[in-house]
């Protein structure tokens, strides 16, 4: 059973910045896609960004490219959401997540991860 803790949310002003990270344990094996998602209060959780095994397939949603930058750190086990010029609709509870079957490909749908975080809170005030 993979385990995954985010930190690094908090409250920041419109055109601040703000990184998230995402440390990984527990499973049978470390190899595996890592993404994030948020959702916002009333609306269906969404993708952000997503990142595969090896680092060699990064997917943005449209929302945030050049905005954000996804990386991952395979020796910490660790997965990194670098977020520049936020916006108040920025503003929601961010999870990372791990794709089911220690799949190592990237992907943009909230099925193929079957390991979630408890989220972090980010608010963006205008």
């Amino acid at each position: 059973q993979v385990q995954l803790v985010e930190s690094g949310g908090g409250l920041v002003q419109a055109g601040g910045s703000l990184r998230l990270s995402c440390a990984a344990s527990g499973g049978t094996s470390s190899n595996y896609a890592m993404g994030w998602f948020r959702q916002a209060p009333g609306k269906e959780r969404e993708f952000v960004a997503a990142i595969s095994w090896i680092g060699g397939t990064i997917l943005y949603a449209d929302s945030v490219k050049g905005r954000f930058t996804i990386s991952r750190d395979n020796d910490k086990n660790t997965v990194y959401l670098q977020m520049n010029s936020l916006t108040p609709e920025d503003t929601a509870l961010y999870y990372c997540a791990a794709r089911k079957f220690y799949l190592v490909h990237a992907t943009t749908h909230t099925d193929d991860y079957g390991y979630w975080g408890q989220g972090t809170q980010v608010t963006v005030s205008s």
